[in-house]
């Protein structure tokens, strides 16, 4: 679809997709519940805001984050290549690898969802969880997946095996992990497939898989976003393991120091 040259398309093209919503609400507040639509102008005044706004958005998409992605990954691709680089030299792709964890951690600190899950759980938690400390984990997560994704596109190795392992260090995690930050650090994984990351992850895979000998975009290019919902998962539960232990070491610390206290097993 040329966005370009046919913006009225695009514009139908999302209400088609969005009217069905509306519809639905329609129909269950007026049949199901029946009661009157309360506020029908503002809602339908807000509906053509959303219709509005994804179209611009999917424009923007296809304007600008698609092609930067992808041509940053064919450029950096090349480069490594200058030298007849072989598919299995992986060390050659070591800009790729920056550009990849960047791309991820910048993108992830950027997130809307992202800094709202963080914001709420700040709330929730009377401030026993850090908003920053939450959204720099989760962003860190992501970057060390997503360039342990290009790792995997460059070499050609399986993504099940990634996954695979990934899920059982999860597992291991939450045996282990404070429970109050497990079912947050499980959200953390889907709040950072959203509107920032995935387009510029996605394009950077295809762009990635396009460039490098033997890689095929289809059966390499993409799954990068299982590695950004993975990573954030044990990022999060890492964090919170780690503070448990610092918080238990300064309390010990603290007992040993006053007078009168039994000496604490370390």
């Amino acid at each position: 679809m040329d966005i370009i040259f046919s913006p009225l398309g695009l514009l139908l093209a999302t209400a088609r997709d969005v009217i069905p919503v509306l519809a639905l609400l329609v129909f269950f507040q007026m049949v199901v519940l029946r009661r009157p639509i309360p506020r029908p102008g503002r809602i339908l005044f807000g509906f053509g805001l959303v219709i509005v706004g994804m179209t611009c958005f999917l424009a923007g998409l296809d304007l600008a984050l698609f092609p930067v992605g992808r041509s940053m990954a064919l450029q950096l691709s090349e480069a490594a290549q200058s030298g007849n680089v072989t598919v299995a030299d992986w060390t050659a792709y070591g800009w790729v690898y920056l550009f990849a964890f960047l791309v991820g951690f910048s993108t992830t600190v950027a997130e809307p969802s992202l800094i709202a899950v963080a914001h709420k759980a700040t709330e929730a938690s009377g401030g026993a969880i850090s908003s920053w400390g939450l959204r720099l984990a989760v962003a860190l997560g992501v970057a060390i997946g997503i360039a342990l994704g290009t790792f995997r596109i460059i070499t050609g190795t399986p993504l099940y095996l990634y996954i695979l392992v990934g899920y059982v260090i999860v597992a291991l995690q939450t045996i282990t992990a404070p429970r109050m930050i497990i079912p947050l650090a499980y959200d953390s994984g889907g709040v950072t497939t959203s509107t920032v990351t995935v387009p510029l992850v996605a394009a950077l895979g295809l762009g990635l898989a396009s460039n490098v000998p033997g890689r095929s975009p289809v059966l390499d290019g993409f799954g990068l976003i299982a590695f950004a919902s993975l990573f954030p998962i044990i990022a999060v539960l890492a964090y919170a393991q780690i503070v448990q232990f610092v918080t238990n070491k300064r309390r010990k610390r603290a007992l040993r120091q006053q007078p009168g206290t039994p000496e604490v097993a370390s």
